[in-house]
């Protein structure tokens, strides 16, 4: 039987741990060949001892120069690229703006819309010329925090609103030759996502021993997701089953949309 993905050359941006490895892992069990970019070398080593057959790049997703040698790298090893995914992002732990010192705010917003904006620019645009020769498709990680409120800081839901824009401006733009699609996760088990350093919480993380029943708390169906659940989101938007469709977005919260 063969995969939804079965000849797809993927690169997937953070890669190395929760929602972003959730995809590598699906994308890989579908059937595609998969490059990830991860900023931490520690993760990298991880993912190359898995498998020599992932392309792994070490770099930061902010930045030209490491999308442009992640792009370069599926494209030597896999002889083209079909289908970009970014699940790069940081938080801010529902910091609200009155909170944030007026002496921190530019560098909070510069670390924020860096992570969580910029690195989906970078991604998108160095993979464009592959994508367009191969006429393939991106999905891009928004959140529940692009459309409820509460879900985030000040800086984070702004910055999850931006990717929000992403797929839609990038969806018109680059067609009709590259799919723009988006997935917006809940709240997510074990994603190892981390806070500003501005706000000294690089080692904060939204875990704990009561998380799962927190997450399933929050949404109508009770449930928990992992990186996992969220991942085959990512597959059929990066399928050949939705090649009719761009410019949208897959909520995959619980059905947060239902809630009163």
């Amino acid at each position: 039987m063969s995969g939804w993905l079965d000849g797809k050359r993927a690169l997937v941006v953070g890669a190395g741990s929760g929602i972003g490895r959730g995809v590598l892992d699906a994308f890989r069990a579908e059937g595609a060949r998969v490059g990830a970019l991860e900023i931490d070398e520690h993760k990298c080593e991880a993912l190359a001892a898995e498998s020599d057959d992932i392309v792994v790049v070490a770099g930061d997703a902010t930045t030209a120069e490491a999308n442009s040698r992640a792009v370069a790298a599926v494209v030597e090893r896999f002889g083209g690229l079909d289908v970009l995914i970014n699940c790069v992002g940081i938080f801010d732990f529902y910091r609200p703006l009155a909170e944030i010192d007026a002496e921190h705010l530019d560098a909070a917003f510069d670390e924020m819309f860096s992570a969580n904006v910029k690195s989906h620019l970078h991604s998108v645009k160095a993979a464009i010329p592959a994508l367009r020769e191969s006429g393939g498709n991106i999905v891009l990680t928004e959140s529940t925090s692009a459309y409820y409120p509460g879900r985030g800081g000040t800086l984070y839901v702004a910055s999850k609103f931006a990717v929000r824009g992403l797929v839609t401006t990038l969806g018109y733009e680059l067609a009709p030759e590259i799919r723009v699609n988006g997935v917006a996760p809940g709240g997510t088990l074990n994603t190892d996502l981390r806070g500003l350093s501005t706000f000294g919480l690089t080692d904060r993380r939204l875990d704990g021993p009561d998380r799962a029943t927190e997450l399933a708390a929050r949404n109508p169906l009770g449930v928990a997701l992992s990186g996992t659940d969220h991942a085959w989101s990512y597959v059929f938007l990066a399928s050949d089953r939705a090649r009719g469709i761009s410019g949208r977005v897959v909520h995959s919260d619980g059905g947060m949309g239902i809630k009163v």
